[in-house]
């Protein structure tokens, strides 16, 4: 799978109050889940790298991409595809040294001033020597989550900017990242999400929490919107 076609993506812990882990990444693909990321930050680095192993041979199977947070060091060991920071953790043009262009990039955004500077991030000429650019961001809390506790929710209003600046660039010919809509979002609300102009969503409580995790990543996918042809202007 392409980042361009993903448009489902979820967060989990090491899932070590179910035991659960292998099987709760096989339903959550099996059910329509793009990108799956390890976010545990209480594992140590020696399991949080068999887990991804496990990871990744699902994501493998599945025809489907799989994520590493904040630690460079463990995506590179892991051979993740994708790897996400967040503003406070390495630039762009040091995670580039550390991982190479082939690696998908992403950032967490909480204001319109990073949306605009993720999305100038994603020209080649962003990191230092001229490599490549952001893969993608990320827009949000939308709403109140308690995996982000003290963070305050940004609104749908951020959504429709992202929205509006990407259409933007994409009129004006500028490389433009896909980007995602992230925080509290669920069965309940991801309408608005889509309505407010995103067509990609990163949830976490919607999946990880539910008693069928394949059926809730359906009922999920079959919410948001087609993406434009395989060619066509998209982000």
């Amino acid at each position: 799978m392409q980042l361009l076609d993903a448009q489902l993506y979820v967060c989990t812990d090491a899932r070590h109050g179910r035991g659960d882990f292998a099987s709760f990444i096989d339903a959550a693909f099996a059910g329509g889940v793009d990108i799956i990321q390890l976010r545990d930050k209480q594992l140590e680095a020696a399991e949080e790298l068999e887990l991804l192993g496990v990871l990744r041979e699902a994501a493998e199977r599945h025809g489907r991409l799989w994520a590493v947070n904040d630690r460079a060091d463990i995506a590179l060991l892991s051979g993740a595809p994708v790897f996400h920071v967040g503003q406070k953790d390495l630039s762009l043009a040091a995670t580039r040294r550390v991982l190479g262009d082939t690696v998908a990039v992403g950032l967490s955004t909480h204001a319109p001033e990073q949306v605009d500077a993720a999305l100038a991030a994603a020209a080649p000429s962003a990191t230092d020597d001229g490599g490549a650019g952001l893969s993608y961001f990320c827009t949000g809390p939308l709403w109140a989550t308690p995996t982000k506790p003290g963070r305050t929710p940004v609104g749908l209003a951020l959504v429709e900017y992202a929205a509006r600046r990407t259409a933007e660039g994409l009129a004006a010919g500028q490389p433009t990242p896909p980007w995602f809509a992230i925080g509290g979002i669920d069965h309940s609300n991801v309408a608005q999400v889509v309505d407010a102009g995103a067509s990609r969503v990163v949830v976490v409580r919607a999946i990880t929490e539910a008693d069928d995790p394949a059926d809730a990543a359906a009922r999920l996918r079959a919410q948001l919107p087609e993406l434009a042809p395989a060619g066509a202007a998209r982000a």
